[in-house]
């Protein structure tokens, strides 16, 4: 599946698991064909991989959606909240003036301040991101990663993103554009967003993602023949295929890419290989490939560019709102203000948390055009459904969640669609012209 190219660096993912070959039963021992005429056998039974998938989601499986749907509503909110909070407790206002006093310049001050921030959030938001992120994978069976392992992870995220402000300065010139341009400063940082999540895009696969696992050439000469096969048909240019050590951490399956031109990955995660057949494989490379083929990449920077307009506006308009009613009583007057720096994070992520619902259906939608590739050029109609039964069975999923669960949480199509989907869609059999794949 195409990986996330916003800039907080995470990767979305495409997971299958656990194979089920159909069974056919054998003739009973020692019976005998009728008298003039060949032995019969009787056809195998189609199997209704929706109904598998139903019966999968246990209720153990309900139990372990339930927390991920509540995380995913609470866990911004707690967020912003926080960001509130600092403001009116006075804690922003005492870590600027401890920027202000022990650096001199826009940028040291800037990079003394976030620093400090950061710190503070991390350590007050570490126990829901400790159970999120670790112990609710081990509750339901999930995870493999050690306690060390985790906190190993967050301290190389915490100072990845503190060297990455120090070394670059871009935080500090966008607090000078909020400073020198108090009712325009949405507008610039606007312009200024496709740059920005270009460049995080192309240099995630080579700089953030082996911060934390080990990415290999696929050991499997054969498989990477073949895959490379399906590329060619594809017409992509022929590039290594990686397999990356993620089993250290979970039991999931998963398969991504991420990056463009020369920093460009389809990455398997060895898992994946562990549990998934040949075919399956196939087909998700089919998925990921339409990705790259239809655009998709560039395709989602261009919604970001435009949609910055709108969710920055909106940051503006919720902070200049919130600093007129509260800002005397605050003692921060400003958005350029350091103090006022929680304030602009807090409304952000409430801006993207209420258009969540519009980014999802554009990821949705995207998902569904590489799901139509994968299934026009391998022609393979039950791996892509057994692909989605063990996407389903493999990470305790809900196949027919909420409509509301659906519209504001899934980035992806709901997995009872997608099975329907990969069942019924046969337009080769029809002499109908393909949507996405245009090969032979």
């Amino acid at each position: 599946m195409l990986g996330r190219w916003v800039a907080t660096w995470r990767e979305v993912a495409f997971v299958l698991t656990l194979a089920v070959l159909p069974f056919t039963a054998p003739p009973a021992l020692g019976a005998e064909p009728p008298p003039d005429s060949t032995l019969a056998t009787a056809p195998p039974v189609a199997r209704d991989y929706l109904a598998e998938a139903r019966a999968a989601f246990t209720p153990e499986n309900r139990a372990y959606q339930r927390q991920r749907v509540t995380l995913a509503i609470v866990s911004p909110l707690v967020g912003i909240a926080l960001g509130l909070l600092l403001l009116v407790t006075g804690v922003a206002q005492r870590l600027r003036d401890l920027a202000n006093a022990r650096a001199t310049g826009r940028w040291p001050r800037v990079l003394v301040f976030f620093t400090l921030y950061s710190l503070v959030t991390t350590l007050l938001l570490l126990p829901l991101d400790w159970y999120a992120g670790f112990a609710l994978g081990h509750r339901f069976a999930l995870s493999t990663q050690t306690l060390g392992g985790w906190a190993l992870d967050q301290a190389k995220a915490f100072a990845f993103q503190i060297v990455a402000i120090g070394v670059v300065p871009l935080l500090a010139l966008a607090w000078w554009v909020v400073e020198s341009h108090p009712k325009r400063w949405w507008l610039w940082l606007s312009i200024g967003t496709l740059p920005v999540a270009t460049a995080a895009v192309l240099l995630q696969p080579l700089v953030f993602d082996p911060l934390f696992n080990k990415f290999t050439t696929l050991h499997d000469a054969a498989l990477r023949t073949e895959i490379l096969a399906l590329g060619a048909r594809a017409l992509i240019p022929a590039r290594d295929v990686y397999e990356v050590d993620m089993s250290t951490k979970t039991k999931k399956v998963n398969a991504y890419v991420s990056g463009f031109g020369a920093s460009q990955r389809i990455v398997l995660w060895d898992t994946t290989l562990q549990k998934m057949q040949r075919d399956e494989i196939l087909f998700v490379m089919g998925h990921e490939m339409g990705h790259y083929v239809l655009h998709h990449i560039w395709k989602g920077l261009a919604w970001i560019a435009l949609g910055s307009f709108a969710v920055l506006w909106l940051t503006a308009w919720f902070t200049r709102a919130l600093l007129g009613r509260f800002g005397d009583r605050w003692g921060v007057h400003s958005a350029g203000d350091l103090a006022a720096m929680p304030l602009v994070f807090a409304m952000l992520a409430w801006v993207n948390f209420l258009g969540a619902p519009i980014g999802n259906l554009i990821s949705r939608d995207i998902e569904h055009e590489a799901d139509v590739f994968a299934l026009e050029i391998t022609h393979d109609n039950d791996a892509g459904a057994r692909s989605f039964l063990k996407l389903a069975e493999g990470n305790r999923s809900n196949p027919e969640p909420a409509t509301w669960v659906k519209w504001v949480l899934l980035d992806h199509p709901p997995l009872g669609e997608r099975i329907r989907f990969a069942l019924e869609y046969r337009p080769w059999e029809r002499g109908e012209k393909n949507r996405a794949y245009k090969g032979k």
